[in-house]
């Protein structure tokens, strides 16, 4: 199996992003909240290149290509704007996140949990992110 979509850089396009995962996910055998979650690493990814590397620019375009290999799903996130390693980030303090009441700056947080392996290269201007999630046959 292999699906792929192109999104455009603005965040009304994370609504047809959703349903394509719906559509690509739903044709596999896995439960009903590895689909969810799955989604919302996916939407995560795309949401903060959209909005943080894209500045929302419409004419802009994120890349998604889904493959499945034998025991695991690869979710590749291909674009061309400021390049961004989820694996450099540093987690925020929780507590100071609730005593500022901020909103914003967890969801990397739920990638590392849900996704089982997180790969970033940048190339020549093209920067790929993929998220990898194994199943147990």
């Amino acid at each position: 199996m292999k699906h792929q979509m192109r999104i455009s850089c603005q965040t009304t396009a994370l609504s047809e992003l959703r349903v394509f995962l719906k559509k690509t996910l739903g044709e596999l055998r896995i439960s009903d909240i590895d689909q969810h979650q799955i989604t919302l690493a996916v939407e995560e990814v795309c949401a903060n290149l959209i909005i943080h590397s894209h500045n929302c620019n419409a004419l802009d375009y994120i890349e998604l290509n889904v493959k499945q290999n034998p025991g695991k799903l690869i979710f590749e996130i291909t674009d061309e704007g400021k390049a961004f390693n989820m694996l450099d980030y540093e987690v925020p303090d929780l507590n100071k996140v609730k005593g500022e009441k901020r909103k914003g700056g967890l969801g990397i947080i739920l990638v590392k949990k849900i996704m089982d392996e997180i790969e970033f290269e940048s190339n020549k201007g093209t920067n790929t992110c993929r998220l990898i999630k194994w199943f147990q046959s």
